[in-house]
C-alpha cells in the first residue's frame, strides 16, 4: 500500500483515497415484475470503484498528466485534488490556491453578465475583490469577450465561456493549476494561446496537473506521467514512458 508524506516540497498528497459509484439499471416492467417475484433478489444497482485505494504524492513545480481510457478514473481523481468531489475514504491535501478548470462554466451563474461572473468566480477561486479590480482589464483581454462582458452568460456560446472561465482561473496566479480535457472546447487559436500560457506557469515553476487525451500536447507540457486502469494506478514515471505503455494497451 503507497503512502503519502505532505512536507514542505509536497504540491499535492493523494492518500489511499476510493471512490465508489452506483450504476442504475434500466429494466423492462417483465423483469421488474419478475424481479419483485423473486423477492428482490439481485440488486438492480450495481456499484463500482472509480478510484480504489489511490495514493499519489506531486511536488511543487512538477507537471504531471494524468492517463488513461475512458473510465479509468483520472477525470474523477482530478475532481478530488479540485475539491470538487470527496472520497469515500482516504484523503486529499494541496498547498496554496488552486485553480482551473474542469468542466465548462463551472462557477459561473447563467443568469449573471460575464462581468459579474469574473467577480463571482474570481471569488470562489479565492481572489479578493481589489485583486479582480486590477486584474479584470487583463483578464478581459486574454478572454477576447469584447463587448458581450456585459451579456448574461446563458447566451454565450461554449467557446465563449472556455475563454472566459480559462482567463479567470489563470490570472488568480494559483500555485496548482489543474486542467481537463477542456482546451478541445476552444478554436484552435484560443488552444494554441491557452498552451502558451500553461507553459508559461510551468516555467514559472506552478505545479500542474491536466488530463487529457491529446498525447503529444502532454507530452511537450508535462514531465510526469500517471496512468490509471479502472481505478488503480498502473504506471508512474516520465511522460514519454506512460505515453509507451498507453499506447501499447
Amino acid at each position: 500500500m503507497a503512502t503519502t508524506t505532505f512536507n514542505t516540497t509536497t504540491a499535492i498528497a493523494v492518500e489511499n483515497i476510493s471512490k465508489q459509484f452506483v450504476l442504475r439499471h434500466t429494466r423492462s416492467i417483465k423483469e421488474a415484475v419478475v424481479w419483485l417475484a423473486k423477492g428482490r433478489k439481485g440488486d438492480l444497482v450495481e456499484k463500482f470503484f472509480a478510484l480504489d485505494n489511490v495514493s499519489i504524492d506531486i511536488k511543487q513545480g512538477e507537471t504531471v498528466a494524468l492517463l488513461g481510457l475512458n473510465g479509468s478514473g483520472k477525470s474523477t481523481l482530478l475532481k478530488h485534488i479540485s475539491g470538487v468531489m470527496l472520497p469515500d475514504s482516504g484523503s486529499v491535501h494541496t498547498r496554496g490556491r488552486v485553480a482551473g478548470l474542469i468542466e465548462v462554466g463551472a462557477g459561473f451563474h447563467q443568469d449573471l453578465s460575464g462581468r459579474d461572473n469574473v467577480y463571482l468566480n474570481g471569488a470562489i477561486l479565492g481572489m479578493t475583490e481589489e485583486e479582480i479590480n486590477d486584474r479584470f482589464n487583463s483578464i478581459l483581454e486574454f478572454s477576447e469577450i469584447g463587448q458581450f462582458i456585459d451579456t448574461e452568460v446563458k447566451f454565450y456560446s461554449s467557446g465563449m465561456y472556455l475563454r472566459l472561465a480559462f482567463s479567470v482561473a489563470v490570472h488568480t496566479d494559483p500555485e496548482v493549476f489543474l486542467v481537463d480535457e477542456i482546451l478541445a472546447v476552444g478554436d484552435e487559436p484560443f488552444q494554441k494561446k491557452c498552451l502558451k500560457k500553461i507553459k508559461e506557469l510551468a516555467e514559472a515553476g506552478k505545479t500542474l496537473v491536466v488530463v487529457s487525451h491529446d498525447l503529444d500536447v502532454v507530452s511537450k507540457i508535462c514531465s510526469r506521467g500517471i496512468l490509471l486502469d479502472h481505478g488503480h494506478v498502473v504506471f508512474d514515471g516520465p511522460i514519454h514512458e506512460a505515453v509507451g505503455v498507453l499506447r501499447g494497451k
